[in-house]
Formats: structure tokens, sequence, C-alpha cells
């Protein structure tokens, strides 16, 4: 399937590589199907709408960026996308890259969660104060590495 994408022109992608929310992303509610393309820079990957070309955003594994990342989550939220196992479970954080050459942060408040067996997914909203919607990626790493 050939895909017109935000940053690469025209793509092809598998079926495997579309995923559906049923709700959308949270201030994106329009938009319900997307494809996970691998990006220039690894470990980095493009979520890229599938009903708009212009919509697209990087996502990156949130694990990747924080060792101690948790998520709890309940079972009826997962249910909603058919997770019967934490085996089931891809998890992913959109990146922010400003403009203004500010700080690249990861949202780890709002992950996207998606069932690897059936390609279902959500965006969920943690409670834990830890996270938050612009954690900032280089602060993190740096921990790290310190670790």
């Amino acid at each position: 399937m050939d895909v017109k994408t935000k940053t690469m022109g025209t793509v092809s992608i598998d079926e495997k590589q579309v995923i559906t929310f049923d709700h959308g992303l949270f201030g994106f509610e329009d938009f319900h199907k997307f494809a996970i393309i691998e990006a220039e820079y690894q470990p980095f990957y493009w979520l890229q709408s599938l009903d708009e070309p212009g919509l697209a955003f990087i996502i990156v594994d949130p694990f990747l960026i924080v060792n101690d990342y948790e998520l709890d989550i309940d079972d009826r939220t997962l249910w909603e996308i058919g997770i019967d196992s934490p085996a089931d479970v891809i998890l992913f954080a959109i990146i922010t890259v400003p403009a203004d050459g500010s700080a690249v942060t990861a949202n780890l408040q709002g992950p996207i969660v998606i069932n690897r067996k059936n390609n279902v997914a959500l965006q969920v909203i943690l409670s834990d104060s830890k996270w938050t919607t612009k954690h900032n990626i280089i602060k993190a790493l740096n921990k790290k590495e310190a670790k």
C-alpha cells in the first residue's frame, strides 16, 4: 500500500504497519488510521495519519528514555483494545521537537498503547504525576547514562 507522508513523500507500507485508533488521539479525535513508519534516525518512528498526509508524529519507545517507566492502566481500558496479556502490548511516546530550538520532549503522561495482535491502539492518560507531557529527553538520557 502506498502512503503519502508529511516528510518522506510517498512510501510503501505493509498492512501490518497500519494501526487503528477507535477514538483517535487526544486533540485529533477525527483521525483513526495511522501507519508506523521507520524514521530516518533510529530509534524514532513516524506515526503517519492515513486520513491526512500532513498529520504525523514522531514516536519512540519510552523505555529507551527512562528505565523506570511504569504504567498503571486499568484492565477495562486495556480490554477496549483486546489486550489479554502484557506481552500483547507495544508502547510509544509522542515526541515534540519545538521550532524555537528549545528542549526536545516526550509525552510520557499520554503514551500510545498498541495491541500487537490486532493493531488496535489507544492513547491513555496516566494519573502518576511523575510522568509529564514535556519530559526532557536529553536530561533523561544524561541521567540514564549516569546510572
